[in-house]
């Protein structure tokens, strides 16, 4: 993919409950143009391995696995990796509407923001 326009950062920690939602609602988004960067911190139950299946199956997930350092050190692990023009936040247990990052970019590049 080139450079996306929303990089979608995921601390996930043990919400293997939620997760699939979450996950069908950011790789189901009207802007196609995602980057979804999963940062799994530590989880104990099987939020790392759905993690892993979203990544194989859609090339615009990556995951990253770090031993648990709280909720800032993985939004610290996935700013680094993250790519996109804009960067974007979800919790693992969040259900984004399926055009909110499509609106966001269109706002911000209808307004030239620059964040």
């Amino acid at each position: 993919m080139s450079k996306p326009k929303i990089s979608v950062i995921v601390p996930v920690y043990n919400k293997e409950t939620y997760l699939p939602q979450t996950l069908d609602a950011l790789v189901g988004q009207t802007l196609q143009e995602l980057e979804i960067i999963l940062i799994d911190d530590g989880s104990t139950d099987a939020s790392g391995r759905i993690c892993d299946t979203y990544a194989a199956r859609d090339s615009r997930v990556q995951v990253i696995h770090q031993p648990n350092g709280g909720v800032s050190a993985a939004r610290n692990a996935g700013l680094d990796a993250a790519r996109g023009e804009y960067m974007g936040f979800c919790d693992a247990d969040d259900i984004p509407g399926e055009d909110l990052y499509e609106t966001l970019y269109d706002l911000a590049q209808t307004h030239a923001c620059d964040i």
